[in-house]
């Protein structure tokens, strides 16, 4: 495959799988925000929402206090955000139209058409000139919506060829980078110094960070507990069985980087770094995470990823 078809591919995945954390953070930023004064603590929730975007640099040099509807626009329609879901899905669509034939039928309608519904909200949100939330509640599920009909139709109806391959290390390599985001500012950012572990806001804080990875379920299923710190960051950092989990990202882009040497007749630095990364995860256990310091470990494995895909474009994608 050309390296320039890898790419494409690689970071339509990406964007597409960027897209819809985005509308969740949204989401669950909106449920924290929501909570009674008694439990919402020092008004932080939006500021977690630009945090673990990685998009707070940028709306401090363009914007002013972290503000609901500000920040809300910021990730949704603003077009100076690289990484707001409008530029998200139009970068979805340049890429998907510069692979065109390399797609199904099904990838490419749900991109395309995603792409012109995305037009529709745009135009209607800058008609409108007022923030309304029931609006915003429908443009957040239609972007998740969008993910899981490109999803679908690329686990559905790709060959299993080194298209696919790439298709899926860009959709892994983007999931657990937000993973390990959103544990981190959990704890960083939004429970408040003189509020304890455990407590009513963390209580709250923590299911809707197990909403936003549609792990809430999940959850109760593996611990049958109630919402406890130390199993969510187990649930998402070393259950094999949970697919948002920072395992199971590794499991899978393991297994297509493999998958890929094998096809091409070569190993490379990607595949090592992407073992080493996988036995360190397998090797781990939660005590130890929490003895390093889970923002320690976190910040690590963040590194560790980055560089990961640094390796990737290094060793396939550049043209």
């Amino acid at each position: 495959m050309l390296s320039r078809t890898a790419d494409h591919l690689y970071w339509l995945a990406r964007y597409v799988e960027r897209a819809d954390f985005l509308a969740r953070i949204v989401e669950a930023t909106q449920r924290l925000a929501a909570l009674p004064t008694s439990y919402s603590g020092t008004g932080t929730e939006w500021e977690s929402a630009l945090e673990s975007s990685g998009a707070a640099a940028g709306f401090r040099e363009t914007r002013g206090a972290a503000e609901e509807q500000s920040v809300v626009e910021y990730l949704t329609f603003a077009a100076d955000n690289p990484s707001s879901i409008r530029n998200c899905i139009e970068l979805a669509r340049t890429n998907a139209r510069a692979v065109r034939t390399a797609l199904t039928v099904e990838m490419w309608d749900a991109i395309n058409g995603a792409w012109i519904e995305l037009k529709r909200f745009e135009a209607s949100n800058a008609t409108r000139g007022y923030y309304d939330r029931r609006e915003l509640s429908r443009f957040l599920d239609f972007v998740k919506k969008t993910s899981l009909d490109y999803d679908g139709s690329a686990y559905r109806t790709m060959l299993r060829n080194d298209a696919f391959w790439f298709s899926r290390l860009g959709l892994f390599i983007e999931r657990a980078d937000n993973t390990a985001r959103i544990l981190d500012v959990k704890y960083h950012v939004l429970l408040p110094e003189n509020e304890s572990v455990g407590g009513s806001l963390d209580y709250f804080q923590w299911t809707a960070i197990l909403r936003a990875v549609s792990a809430l379920t999940a959850y109760h299923w593996v611990y049958r507990e109630n919402v406890k710190p130390w199993l969510i960051a187990d649930l998402l950092i070393l259950k094999l069985e949970m697919p948002r989990s920072l395992i199971a990202c590794y499991d899978n882009i393991t297994h297509f980087l493999d998958a890929i040497a094998k096809a091409y007749g070569r190993t490379g630095p990607s595949q090592k770094q992407a073992h080493a990364v996988m036995q360190r995860l397998e090797n781990a256990t939660t005590n130890e995470i929490f003895k390093i310091g889970l923002h320690e470990f976190i910040t690590a494995f963040v590194q560790d990823n980055d560089r990961l895909g640094n390796l990737i474009s290094e060793q396939y994608l550049q043209y």
